[in-house]
């Protein structure tokens, strides 16, 4: 809005100066590039749609192995939600869906191995389970900053944040869960200081 208003602005004194009639097309940043994106936000938000997707498929497999509420809580209340957010944002900026039907489906051949490996991990025990939760988070986490650091866009800026501030929720309900069963959780991907202030918060 700003930068438009100095467009307007500029457009003004010079047709006062110049005593003449300025005709100007003014175009708002936000309103002009609305439905285009560049190729790193087309391809950030359409891996972020099967990202959260992988999460909450891991976790109601989980669920179905442990039938710890845990895993059916954040997959349904939070990781579906989250799929669909980024769904109504790829129809927004008329990209094509990758999310496939059914669990364990992907299109990104590295999500789906992914799921494969943390699904088997989280098999062995219910305490490996926690402790794919508590990666799955951590990986989010990485992958939504970059995604962040990506764009400028308002819009992305505040889902990728909002989602951001979901993993580190669900961060903390892993690490809770691996302490009742006395555990120290470590962070394997997040700075040990960065993951200090998320679990103090």
């Amino acid at each position: 809005m700003r930068v438009a208003s100095l467009v307007i602005k500029v457009a003004v004194i010079g047709a006062l100066i110049t005593g003449g009639v300025v005709t100007t097309t003014v175009i708002m940043p936000e309103l002009a590039a609305a439905a285009t994106l560049t190729a790193t936000e087309a391809a950030d938000l359409t891996f972020q749609r099967e990202e959260e997707k992988l999460a909450r498929d891991v976790y109601l497999t989980l669920y179905d192995t442990w039938k710890a509420q845990i895993f059916s809580t954040i997959a349904t209340q939070s990781e579906q939600r989250h799929t669909d957010i980024m769904k109504k944002f790829l129809d927004k900026y008329n990209l094509p869906d990758p999310a496939l039907p059914g669990i364990g489906n992907f299109t990104n051949s590295d999500l789906k191995a992914k799921y494969e490996a943390l699904v088997a991990k989280g098999s062995v025990s219910y305490v490996e389970a926690l402790y794919v939760g508590a990666f799955i988070e951590e990986l989010d986490m990485v992958d939504l900053q970059a995604a962040i650091n990506n764009t400028h866009r308002v819009d992305l800026l505040t889902a990728y944040q909002n989602l951001m501030d979901g993993s580190k929720s669900h961060l903390r309900a892993f690490v809770v869960g691996l302490e009742a069963q006395g555990i120290t959780y470590a962070p394997v991907l997040l700075s040990v200081d960065l993951y200090d202030a998320i679990i103090g918060l």
